[in-house]
């Protein structure tokens, strides 16, 4: 984790993603409703969706962060990858939700256009930016799964919010110049959008998915692991190396063999040096588990010789 970013900062940068959303919902419903705007309130409902996704991302970044124990030895870092799938989910139906309203709208008459709906619209487009980058920036370097989940979903209303921008925008020129057809740009603007924000839910669902089957860690992080462990003249070769993700950290397990005649106190003290390369040079793994296996030279001859 990087030394500028304090331990908690994933977890203020959540409530300040929920209070928004809150703030948002309010907004757009009230806004929506009062100047007849559809696509609007669409949005507004879908901010709905987003207060019970920050909700359950803040719920599963805090049980992340509670240490080990008896019944949980390995932590409790899925929590928030958990979280981080009932985003995706609430992603998914909120698409949905927007490409029903947005062919819905193409068969009714469309409703007359508001500024003060296109400024809430604005509005709400660039706060959901500034809250995307900030929010993905802090959860980029805290490595936070429910976090990332968290900013993809605000980078979903960005695209939501520009097509409210867009569908009022024209909606406002076809009304001052009578073009009765630019009225239709908010249902089409809104159903590309919901393509979008469910191809969001999607990589989000999928990776969520891939850390609760415990998939590996990538083949660079891998090989990266493999140069730091050889780095140690005692450790004569590496005969397996696996680390998966549990949620915000990595656990790496290994099984590395070493002069099989060395003492017990000598192969503790290796043990605890390829611990301390890996976690040192590497600040996202929390647990490293070693096996040693004995080695003896001439075992290793006689395996070159086979080959």
């Amino acid at each position: 984790m990087s030394k500028e970013i304090k331990p908690n900062a994933s977890i203020i940068a959540v409530w300040i993603s929920l209070i928004s959303n809150i703030l948002l919902t309010i907004l757009k419903i009230t806004v929506g409703t009062l100047f007849n705007s559809p696509v609007l309130l669409a949005d507004g409902f879908h901010n709905a969706g987003d207060v019970v996704a920050s909700a359950a991302a803040l719920t599963s970044m805090r049980i992340s962060k509670r240490p080990a124990d008896e019944n949980h030895p390995y932590g409790h870092g899925k929590a928030e990858v958990v979280g981080s799938g009932i985003v995706a989910i609430i992603l998914a139906l909120a698409a949905i939700y927007i490409a029903f309203e947005a062919v819905s709208a193409i068969f009714e008459e469309p409703a007359k256009a508001s500024f003060l709906a296109l400024l809430t619209a604005i509005l709400s487009l660039v706060w959901k930016q500034a809250l995307y980058i900030y929010t993905i920036r802090i959860g980029k370097l805290t490595n936070s799964k429910g976090l990332i989940a968290t900013a993809y979903d605000h980078l979903a209303d960005v695209y939501a919010s520009l097509a409210a921008v867009i569908g009022i925008g024209l909606a406002l020129l076809g009304d001052a110049f009578e073009i009765p057809f630019l009225s239709y740009g908010d249902p089409i603007a809104g159903f590309i959008v919901s393509i979008l924000v469910f191809r969001l839910a999607y990589q989000i669902g999928i990776e969520a998915l891939d850390t609760l089957m415990e998939k590996s860690v990538s083949t660079e992080k891998l090989e990266d692991f493999s140069l730091l462990i050889l780095s140690i003249p005692e450790v004569k070769r590496i005969d397996r190396l696996r680390a998966r993700e549990h949620g915000h950290y990595i656990l790496v397990d290994l099984r590395v063999a070493i002069l099989g005649d060395l003492t017990i106190q000598e192969g503790h003290d290796i043990l605890r040096e390829i611990k301390r390369v890996i976690m040192e040079k590497h600040s996202d793994v929390d647990e490293v588990l070693v096996h040693l296996n004995p080695w003896y030279e001439i075992e290793e001859q006689n395996s070159e010789i086979v080959k």
